[in-house]
């Protein structure tokens, strides 16, 4: 099909005006860059240790880039069992060890297979869209499948500071709308015992 020009009339003497030419869009830039990785741990190997399995998939700072990625990637709840999500700060390693991630913790919300999509879904958009006032104490968050109840988890940077954690908390239970109480635990916690009390809930 042809393409369809404006008429413009233009009568003697004057000069025609030149169409408008519509700006290159530019891309929205978010505060951060952000990383999102993948861990299958269905099929472990023998002897592997944790995080072998950990594998980036793709790092953004667009707002363009970042709803590409989520319209391209399956959905958490159709993760094969024992398989997790990570979206976190670009730089940190979604693990314990990970400098940024050592003296931290993390608010977990045990969640249906039915609500994992949208539970994790609020939660992204709440981190790329910087909605928490401590962002720079968001490490990143992961969307965990397991066979007895899934699982999404926000790590953060200072488990020993309670007024930050608590406000973090409340924050995100708001953002997910969940009623139920949701509860902190500490990494350091974990490494030394089986069974974790959580230090902090709402």
């Amino acid at each position: 099909m042809a393409e369809v020009k404006p008429e413009i009339e233009v009568t003697e003497g004057e000069v025609a005006p030149v169409p408008e030419v519509a700006a290159e869009k530019k891309p929205n830039r978010l505060d951060r860059r952000w990383t999102l990785w993948c861990d299958n741990q269905s099929k472990p190997k023998q002897g592997a240790a944790w995080g072998s399995s950990l594998r980036k998939v793709f790092t953004f700072d667009t707002v363009e880039d970042f709803w590409c990625l989520y319209d391209q990637i399956i959905k958490p709840s159709k993760l094969v069992g024992n398989a997790d999500f990570h979206l976190f700060r670009d730089g940190v390693e979604p693990k314990w060890e990970d400098p940024e991630c050592a003296s931290g913790g993390k608010w977990s919300v045990s969640c249906k297979r039915a609500s994992l999509d949208s539970i994790w879904l609020e939660t992204l958009m709440a981190l790329v869209g910087e909605q928490f006032d401590e962002g720079d104490e968001i490490c990143g968050a992961v969307a965990s499948v397991r066979t007895r109840q899934d699982k999404v988890a926000l790590w953060t940077r200072t488990a020993s500071n309670e007024a930050t954690q608590m406000s973090i908390g409340r924050r995100w239970k708001d953002i997910i709308d969940v009623t139920d109480k949701i509860s902190y635990s500490v990494h350091e916690d974990a490494k030394r015992e089986r069974s974790v009390k959580s230090r902090y809930s709402v």
